[in-house]
């Protein structure tokens, strides 16, 4: 079909201001101070640094004539599109942010936001996990989401208690061996 008859948009398949997680309704969106400025810097550097080189080579490929086959015109405006969709997404996020001191907590012997907990689970294997915010979450360094089926078993327990962790894949007991409220370092 003749592109004249179809309709060209700005928005493709897939396009939403959704993270990896979203959250729940009516929760909170909790995250620790690290946490805040790593998405901070990233839209700092969108904004400041990413988009106008962009928006710049845009422009330029704007004015060399047909732009219905120059690929550096076409691939700019999606890629504006995608940081355009990264930072409405990240604006949204920091402005609903609560930032939570993990080394502020008082009740050091329970399992609360921020904390890093050792559990041992029904095969006697142990997992060391730190309770974030969604946007934090990373698996291979450790830190889950708060809202996590892990973190919500463990959340609120006490070094000794066994808790019931719900999953896909059933009911499994695991018991609280550490916790411990890390310092954070800030942001490299």
């Amino acid at each position: 079909m003749s592109k004249a008859f179809t309709k060209e948009t700005d928005s493709e398949e897939g396009d939403s201001d959704e993270g990896p997680e979203t959250l729940p309704a009516n929760a909170k969106n909790y995250m620790t101070p690290r946490g805040f400025r790593v998405l901070q810097e990233e839209l700092h550097k969108l904004m400041r640094e990413e988009r106008p080189k962009v928006v710049e080579t845009v422009a330029w490929a704007a004015s060399n004539g047909d732009r219905s086959e120059n690929g550096d015109y076409i691939y700019g405006k999606k890629r504006l599109r995608e940081i355009d969709r990264r930072v409405r997404y990240l604006t949204k996020r920091l402005e609903s942010a609560v930032v939570v001191e993990p080394e502020r907590q008082q009740q050091l012997e329970q399992v609360f936001f921020g904390a890093t907990v050792t559990y041992r689970r029904e095969d006697d294997s142990e997992h060391t996990v730190t309770l974030v915010g969604v946007d934090e979450a990373n698996l291979t360094e450790g830190k889950i989401s708060w809202i996590s089926p892990v973190a919500k078993a463990l959340m609120k327990s006490h070094i000794g208690d066994t808790v019931e962790l719900h999953s896909p894949a059933g009911i499994e007991t695991i018991e609280v061996i550490a916790i411990h409220y890390i310092m954070h370092t800030p942001a490299s």
